[in-house]
Formats: C-alpha cells, structure tokens, sequence
C-alpha cells in the first residue's frame, strides 16, 4: 500500500522522469551524428570512424538484453538510478576523450546505461498503471525518441559549431541530474518478484559473442581489406555457433534472460514479428527519406531536415492518439491491423520515388508512413505486458525493446562504412 499511495501522490514527477531519462538516450543517439565529422577532424583516426556508432549500440542492445532480468532481481528504481549514473559518467569520459580509442570505449560505457534506460521505463510504467491505463504513456514514451529525432541533428550541429563538440556530451549532464533528481525521491521501490537470483552466465556469453561477431563481420564486410576478408567467414560462423549457443543455454537456465517459453504465446510471438517490422518501417523514413532528398533531389541538408520533420510529427500526434485509444477501448487488435496496413501503403509509395516526383507527393508519402508508424509505436508493448504474468513483464519488455533497436543497429553498422567512404572520397 506505502508504494501505491506514493505513485498516486507524485504520479507526474514520477512519469515526468522517466520521460526525462527516455529523451536524454533518445536525444543521444541523434545529436552525434551531426558531430562526428567534428570529432574525426579533432582526434584523428578516420579508419575507427564507424566503432563510435557501432560499439553504442552493441552495448545498448547488450544491456537491453540483460535490463529486465536484472530489474527482475534487484528492483526497477536501483537498476534505473544506477543505468543513469553510469550514462552520465560515461557522457562526461566521452567529452573528455583525447583520441578515437578513448571515445570508443567511453561510448561503450555509454550505451551500457542507455540500454537499461530505453527499457526499464516501460517496465516501470506496468508495474504502476493497470493494463488498460498503459498505451497513453507507452504513446508519451513514443514522443520522446520523436521529438529527438526532429531536433537531435539540428542542435547536434549548432552546439558543436558554437561550443565545440566536447558539449554534445556534457548536455547530457544536466538532463540526467534533472531526470535522477526527480526518480531518487519520488519513485517507489516495487517488490521483486524473483527471490533467487541465478544469473544466466552462459546465455549472456552466448548471446555477447553472437551480436559482437555479428555486427563485426556486418562492418567488415563493407571494408575491402585483407584482414577483413580472412575474418569475415569466422566471424559469420562464429555468429551462428553462438546463436545456437545461446538458444541451447537459454533451455538450460535456471532464470534465462529470454525464456524460450515465452515463444510459445502467440501474442509475443507476434508482437515480437511486428515490433521487428516496425523498426524497418521506422528506419525506411528517418534514414532514407533525407539520403533521396539529398542524393536524388539535390537538397540541402537542412532542407531534407525540414521534410522529415512531417514524417517525425505525423508519427508523435498518431502515437499519442493511439495510446489514448488503447486506454479508452482496452483493445489494439484492430488498430494494429490498421497500422501496419497504412504501413505497408506508406511503404509502397515510398518505392516509386524517381527524380521526377513532385514534393506535393513526397510529403503525402511521408505523412502516410508517419501514420501508419507512429499508431503501432505504443501497441506492441503493452500487447506483449498484458499477455504474460507479472514474473515476465521485465524479460518481455526488454526482448521488445531489443529487436526495436536491432534493426537500428544494423544499419548503422552496415551503412556507417558507406559514409566513412564518402568522407575519404
């Protein structure tokens, strides 16, 4: 009762908080890119130009991973404090970086928090709000990687033009101060619902080697290099021994960090298939959408800023109205369907984009996908949060967020190598 009544009694700052903490990874991971050229021409190293991008999200995704076992054992709040002060700790060594190496291993530490951060939140929220109440603030969660997509770039270069780049990692500071000084007091410790804590070592080992040689041999792959071209098949046969690992070790486990049961409810199956495609979907309008502007179009890079912002904004004002729908009908079935055939809509139109479209219809284009994205961005969570016992809400919540960020992931891995060409060239 103690922790019910808190919650009820600073319910906002709580939310307030979590939100903070959410945009703060969110905006992180947009307000870098803009910088890096920066970065390359003050420390040096343009060969390491793609591990910055790449080592981050490794250990997000890592973290992620990990976050809700962990929050399973030691309480969401600890866990959540402690992924902040290791983010922030991790944003002040990455602006005092003196060389890439440096930079590449703070990030690391970086992503480390960020990965707990991104996830642990969702969980917080469905341990606070009965399953009806949860899509309006799984939708609220959703405006926060959106606002940071629309401003991330553009104050990613103001900050580094004006301040230097060291600032892209020190703002990161007072946020997260803002965003502990209202979790430490005001957010109530939940019980643990797993008493024995048995971490599974194997299936972290296992699922580590598969991801790391994986988005290894991912980046080599687009490096014409005699080492590449030795490591590359090792790497990608390594890769899939460790998957198989992985899967043989989550059978074993006491407490696995993905219980294979889990596959078997046919909601998270599914939820899990379409939170995959959703990050697809996503990634096609954020990322490609400027590249054709840019390349096809010849505008500037401001300017394919200024249309992507339609997309980013069709996505947050959808997101939010349908996590209020879900909380008022307490069904998403439909609306998914809905979502994902907008989606798919969206999707096709974007793939008759020639040099001689008109802007009328590239907006329209975008806008559509910006719906059809931004409705399915709060459903799949909660789907997923309303379908198992509370024991899982940590590991389902955290597997959610990891094939989100997967997708993520790739790209970057894959497509940083083509960037880093383009600055050599």
């Amino acid at each position: 009762m103690g922790a019910e009544s808190d919650v009820l009694k600073h319910f906002k700052l709580i939310v307030s908080g979590l939100i903070i903490s959410l945009l703060i990874v969110s905006l992180d991971s947009t307000i870098t890119t803009t910088a890096m050229p920066k970065i390359i021409a003050n420390l040096g190293g343009l060969q390491y130009y793609v591990w910055p991008f790449t080592i981050y999200l490794t250990t997000v995704i890592i973290s992620a991973m990990l976050s809700g076992k962990l929050s399973d054992f030691y309480g969401s709040k600890k866990i959540l404090i402690g992924a902040l002060i290791v983010f922030v700790t991790g944003s002040i060594l990455c602006g005092f970086s003196h060389n890439m190496t440096e930079l590449i291993l703070f990030r690391a530490l970086q992503g480390l928090g960020a990965g707990i951060i991104v996830t642990v939140p969702k969980k917080i929220i469905a341990e606070m709000i009965p399953p009806r109440q949860r899509g309006k603030y799984m939708g609220l969660f959703g405006v926060a990687g959106g606002i940071s997509s629309v401003v991330g770039p553009t104050l990613g270069g103001f900050i580094t033009d004006s301040l230097g780049w060291q600032w892209i990692f020190f703002i990161n500071v007072p946020i997260g101060i803002i965003a502990l000084s209202l979790i430490i007091p005001y957010l109530p410790e939940f019980e643990v619902i797993v008493k024995e804590k048995v971490m599974d070592y194997l299936g972290i080992i296992t699922f580590t080697g598969a991801l790391t040689s994986f988005l290894v041999a991912l980046t080599f792959s687009q490096q014409n290099t005699i080492i590449s071209s030795v490591l590359l098949d090792s790497l990608w046969i390594f890769s899939v021994i460790m998957l198989f690992g992985f899967i043989y070790a989550e059978r074993k486990a006491k407490e696995p960090i993905l219980p294979l049961y889990l596959f078997r409810n046919s909601v998270f199956t599914i939820s899990t298939i379409a939170t995959f495609l959703l990050g697809a979907i996503t990634l096609a309008g954020t990322v490609y959408i400027p590249l054709f502007l840019q390349l096809v179009k010849g505008l500037s890079p401001s300017a394919s800023g200024a249309y992507l912002t339609l997309l980013l904004f069709a996505m947050i004002i959808t997101a939010i109205l349908s996590g209020q729908i879900i909380s008022k009908t307490g069904t998403y079935k439909k609306l998914a369907i809905i979502s994902f055939a907008i989606g798919t809509v969206g999707m096709f139109l974007l793939s008759t984009l020639t040099q001689n479209t008109s802007n009328l219809e590239l907006i329209i284009y975008e806008i559509i996908v910006g719906i059809g994205a931004g409705l399915a961005m709060p459903l799949f969570t909660v789907a997923i949060q309303n379908a198992v016992t509370k024991r899982d809400l940590g590991v389902v919540t955290s597997s959610t967020m990891y094939f989100r960020i997967s997708w993520k992931c790739n790209w970057f891995s894959h497509s940083r190598s083509y960037c880093k060409h383009d600055i050599e060239t």
